[in-house]
C-alpha cells in the first residue's frame, strides 16, 4: 500500500477515497519473512508518481480515480520510479521499457504493459478464516493491519476465496492459477484441501473450464511416516491433485527446533523420509513436487541445497523450487565463488555439485521473490539473469504468492516491461529478456511442467474488456499481508507459529 501524503489529501481527494498507485510498493510480505522498509528512492517515487498521475489524469480529461485504473497510470508509476532510480544511480543493471508518452497515451501504455500471452501463476493462496474454528472466538490477526481494507465489512473476507478469484481473474491478466498449501498443519487450516477444492469448483462454474489447479500438502516428518503416506493417497483419490507442496523446514522454523527433513535424505541425523515421500508421489503418478526454499525464518533446512540431489536420483520427477531460494537480507548479485552459498546462488551451487544442468528437472519459481525485487532493477537483473542462465529459460516459472500482495497485475506489468541491460548481458552472460522469454516465464514453462494446454479464455471477457471492468469495479490497489516485524509476529501468533 503506497504512502499517503502529509495531511492525507491529494488535491482534494482524501486518502480513504484514493485507490492508490497501480504499481504497489509495499512494504508487504506473505507472513514468512519481515519485509524490508521502503527505501528513500521508493518513498520519493511514490510521492512523485502520485503527483504525476494527478497531472496526467487532468491532461487527458479523466478523473484521477478513473485514471488510476488505466495502463497509463501503471506506465506513469514505472516511468517515475525509473526517473528516481536514475537520479540515485541504481539503474545500470536493468530498466522498465516504457515510452515517455505512455503516461498519457493509452495505446502506448498497452504496447508496453499489456499482452495476449498465456499467464499461469503456480503459487496462489487464500485463507477462509470463517472456516477456521479458532477465528470464531479470538480476535482476527488481520484486523490490526491498516492495509486490510478491501471494502468488506469483515476483514476476514479480504483473504477469502471471492477476493482471491476477483483479484486473479478480474483484476489481473492471469489465465490459470495453482492453489498452493501453506506451512500450517492441516487440522484447522484456513487453506485445507477441501477448501481448495471448493475454490476450484467455484472457478470452474464461473469460467466453464479448470482455471484453478490444486496442490496437496505433504508433511512426511510430522507424525508417523506411514500415516502421512496414507494421507497422500487419500488426497490423491479424493481431489484432482496436480502437485505436492512440501516444507522441509517445518516445523523446525515454527517452534520445534531440529524437526526437519531433506528431499535427498543426505543428513542421517534427520528423519529419512525424503525418498519415501518421492517414491509415494511416483506411485500415485503425481510427479511434480513444489518445495518451499528460501524465506526460511532462520532455518537452514529451507536451503535449496537438497533439491538437485533428489532430482538426480529421481530424473522422472519435476522439482519446483518455490521462491528460488531467495532470502530477504541477501542482496542478489552475480554468481561468484565468494557468494556461491548465498540466496539463489545456493541452488546454482547444488545443481553444479550434483550434475543437474539447465532445463532439466529442477525449476525455479518467483513467488514473493519478484514482488520483493521488482522495484530494484539491478538486483532484479541479477536474479532473473542467473536463473535464466543456470536453471534454464525453460525452467523459470511464474508465481506471485498472491493473495497477500493483492492483485498480481502490477507484478505482471512490471515483468512485461522489464529488460536486463546490455551491459549486464555482456559482463555476466545473462540472456536478453525478450518477449519470447517473458512469455515462457509467465505461463508456457509452467504449462509444460503441469502437462496442461495453455488457454487464454478470460471467463467470457477479452483483456481489453477486462481493463474496462477494472475501471468499473474500482476498489483499491492494495496489499493484504503484514508490513513489518510486529505484524509478521501477529500472523505467526495467530496461527501458533503458522502450524495450526
Amino acid at each position: 500500500m503506497d504512502l499517503a501524503p502529509p495531511g492525507g489529501r491529494i488535491r482534494g481527494v482524501t486518502a480513504s477515497q484514493d485507490p492508490g498507485l497501480p504499481i504497489k510498493f509495499g512494504p508487504c510480505s506473505n507472513g514468512e519473512f519481515v519485509p524490508p522498509p521502503l527505501s528513500a528512492v521508493e518513498r520519493e517515487a511514490i510521492r512523485r508518481a502520485r503527483l504525476a498521475c494527478g497531472e496526467n489524469a487532468r491532461s487527458v480529461g479523466m478523473s484521477r480515480r478513473k485514471f488510476l485504473f488505466t495502463a497509463s497510470a501503471a506506465a506513469t508509476t514505472l516511468l517515475t520510479l525509473q526517473g528516481c532510480l536514475g537520479d540515485s544511480g541504481n539503474s545500470s543493471g536493468g530498466h522498465y521499457s516504457v515510452p515517455a508518452e505512455a503516461g498519457k497515451d493509452q495505446d502506448a501504455a498497452r504496447a508496453a504493459l499489456a499482452g495476449e500471452e498465456f499467464i499461469f501463476d503456480v503459487q496462489g493462496h487464500h485463507l477462509e478464516y470463517d472456516l477456521m474454528p479458532s477465528t470464531r472466538t479470538e480476535p482476527f490477526f488481520g484486523s490490526v493491519f491498516p492495509q486490510v481494507n478491501c471494502g468488506k465489512d469483515d476483514p476476514r473476507a479480504c483473504f477469502a476465496r471471492e477476493v482471491f478469484l476477483e483479484d486473479f481473474f478480474l483484476r489481473s491478466d492471469t489465465n490459470m492459477v495453482t492453489l498452493s498449501a501453506l506451512p500450517i498443519a492441516p487440522k484447522g487450516s484456513p487453506l485445507s484441501a477441501a477448501i481448495m477444492e471448493e475454490t476450484r469448483h467455484t472457478a470452474e462454474l464461473a469460467c466453464g473450464w479448470d482455471s484453478v489447479l490444486l496442490h496437496a500438502q505433504a508433511l512426511p516428518n510430522y507424525g508417523p511416516l506411514e500415516a502421512n503416506l496414507d494421507e497422500m493417497e487419500a488426497n490423491a483419490r479424493r481431489y484432482p491433485i496436480a502437485a505436492w507442496k512440501v516444507f522441509t523446514h517445518f516445523p523446525d522454523a515454527f517452534g520445534d527446533p531440529g524437526n526437519a527433513w531433506r528431499l535427498d535424505d543426505a543428513d542421517p541425523g534427520l528423519p529419512q523420509v525424503g525418498h519415501a515421500f518421492i517414491d509415494k508421489a511416483r506411485e500415485l503418478r503425481i510427479k511434480t513436487i513444489c518445495a518451499h526454499k528460501g524465506f526460511g525464518a532462520g532455518s537452514r533446512y529451507a536451503s535449496p541445497d537438497d533439491v538437485p540431489g533428489a532430482a538426480r536420483d529421481f530424473p522422472d520427477v519435476n522439482f519446483i523450487v518455490y521462491h528460488s531460494g531467495f532470502e530477504v537480507g541477501t542482496r542478489e548479485g552475480p554468481y561468484t565463488r565468494t557468494t556461491q552459498d548465498q540466496g539463489v546462488n545456493r541452488l546454482i551451487t547444488a545443481m553444479r555439485k550434483h550434475g543437474v544442468g539447465p532445463n532439466e528437472n529442477v525449476h525455479a519459481e518467483l513467488g514473493s521473490t519478484w514482488w520483493t525485487i521488482m522495484r530494484d532493477p539491478t538486483q532484479a537483473s541479477h536474479l532473473l539473469g542467473k536463473l535464466l542462465r543456470y536453471v534454464g529459460e525453460d525452467n523459470v516459472l511464474w508465481g506471485t504468492d498472491c493473495i497477500f500482495y493483492g492483485s498480481p497485475q502490477d507484478q505482471i506489468q512490471t515483468l512485461r516491461s522489464f529488460e536486463i541491460s546490455p551491459e549486464f548481458q555482456e559482463r555476466f552472460g545473462y540472456p536478453e529478456l525478450t518477449r519470447e522469454r517473458k512469455a515462457k516465464i509467465l505461463g508456457r514453462n509452467g504449462a509444460r511442467v503441469y502437462g496442461i494446454e495453455p488457454r487464454t479464455d478470460e471467463c467470457q471477457f477479452t483483456r481489453r474488456e477486462l481493463e474496462e471492468i477494472r475501471r468499473q469495479i474500482g476498489a483499491k490497489h492494495t496489499t493484504y499481508g503484514p508490513r513489518n516485524a510486529a505484524e509478521v509476529a501477529r500472523v505467526r501468533e495467530h496461527h501458533q507459529g503458522w502450524p495450526g
